[in-house]
């Protein structure tokens, strides 16, 4: 698994194959666009949306490439006066799944939610996405909730947390 890795966002990580990962801008909208319509077909974020979140600083949208082609993105979403960061979105293309992509993109959010400031990053699954479950479950999240109804067909969402802390 070896390549190279590129990061713009601090930090340096590994890679799988030759991913590269940096944060995302405008010209990649259409790309997480068509990538958010095929991996979720409920509970999606407008294009309208996804445009906001690729201006704002705040809101961090990492996009992963392998070959030109998207792989995948992150959206970390961070808010003032908390010490948490939130994974508000992750996806991988299908074709590309299981190829360490997901992986590779949670740590990058890791990454730059502990560049700005953040001690904990946290997000929401359905309570039947095993193979997101037992990715965040790999990388250390733990349960510390549930939101019943939180998806539009009224599925149950877990809520996850890690503690984050600077490599030595």
């Amino acid at each position: 698994m070896g390549g190279q890795h590129t990061n713009d966002i601090g930090g340096s990580g590994r890679s799988a194959g030759d991913l590269q990962i940096r944060s995302g801008g405008l010209e990649d909208l259409d790309d997480v666009y068509a990538l958010e319509c095929a991996a979720f077909s409920a509970d999606r974020l407008s294009r309208r949306a996804l445009r906001r979140f690729l201006k704002a600083s705040h809101r961090p949208v990492l996009v992963a490439r392998i070959g030109g082609r998207l792989a995948g993105y992150i959206l970390v979403s961070m808010t003032a006066n908390s010490q948490a960061a939130r994974i508000y979105s992750l996806a991988v293309d299908a074709y590309l799944a299981r190829r360490g992509v997901g992986r590779e993109l949670l740590r990058a959010g890791e990454r730059f939610a502990l560049a700005h400031g953040r001690t904990a990053m946290r997000l929401e699954v359905r309570y039947d996405n095993e193979a997101a479950l037992a990715l965040y479950r790999r990388q250390g999240y733990e349960d510390f909730g549930r939101y019943p109804g939180y998806y539009a067909d009224g599925a149950e969402a877990l809520r996850l947390e890690k503690r984050l802390e600077r490599p030595d």
